[in-house]
């Protein structure tokens, strides 16, 4: 496994990539089984797995959210090198954004609902991190998990509107065995916090209406931003201990096998 800490060095290994396919998996560390398995299903699908460790700074609204977002970029490393990846990109934001965040991407409608209602400026930031690894990468597919739902609909639809040749490939939410969605946040959960967060997934699968979900997450202690359906999905964003938790299951009797 090679990593890249700077573009140009990365820039000159993808030059010299001329054969096979090319398979990127965007993160922003602290990696947990969620992400293993969008790595494991890119090394089965194409030739060359690249794996990118961005904490972007433009994405976030709450500062002190973006600096105690956890960063343990060694144990992500050695994580990988086990997944077998076989490229890993480590960028700064001073190269990412080398004069400062000027230029950023606009979204439609679909941007200023739930997470970009609550979070003003996220899918911008979002959307403009990712083209830019995605004009650096020019890989033939991107994976992305479903736990961030509106996000990877987001994406989806830049990148058809700006005829981007990169297939984005949806995959499942890994889920604890408890229920709870695999979440970087999730490790600023207390052990006692860990467990209860998982009555949002089954809240959210149980309740009748959207309002139901809602008066009954906040009857179990969590302070509840939304919860509404779109895309066939139940979406819901809540926080416990002061950190913010997403989650959707689906509506239409899709299943969710890996939801206990």
């Amino acid at each position: 496994m090679h990593v890249s800490t700077s573009l140009r060095e990365w820039q000159q290994r993808r030059r010299a990539m001329t054969e096979g396919t090319i398979g990127f998996v965007p993160t922003m560390g602290a990696l947990h089984e969620g992400h293993a398995s969008l790595v494991r299903r890119c090394r089965k699908e194409n030739d060359t797995t690249v794996v990118s460790i961005f904490v972007n700074p433009t994405q976030f609204n709450n500062a002190d959210d973006l600096t105690r977002y956890p960063r343990p970029l060694e144990e992500d490393l050695d994580l990988l090198r086990d997944l077998g990846a076989d490229e890993v990109l480590v960028p700064s934001a001073q190269e990412l954004y080398p004069d400062g965040y000027r230029f950023r991407i606009e979204g439609p409608e679909l941007t200023n609902m739930l997470e970009g209602k609550s979070r003003p400026g996220h899918f911008e930031g979002v959307m403009t991190i990712v083209m830019k690894l995605f004009n650096l990468l020019r890989a033939d597919r991107a994976y992305f998990g479903e736990k961030d739902f509106q996000q990877l609909q987001v994406i989806a639809e830049m990148t058809k509107e700006f005829f981007i040749p990169t297939e984005i490939v949806p995959c499942p939410t890994v889920r604890e065995q408890s229920g709870l969605a695999m979440s970087s946040r999730n490790t600023r959960l207390s052990p006692e916090g860990r467990e209860h967060a998982a009555l949002i997934a089954h809240t959210l699968l149980t309740a009748p209406t959207c309002e139901a979900a809602a008066a009954t997450l906040a009857a179990q202690g969590f302070t509840v931003d939304y919860v509404e359906e779109h895309w066939n999905r139940r979406l819901a964003a809540v926080f416990l201990e002061g950190i913010r938790l997403i989650d959707n299951v689906p509506t239409n009797g899709e299943s969710n096998a890996s939801l206990p």
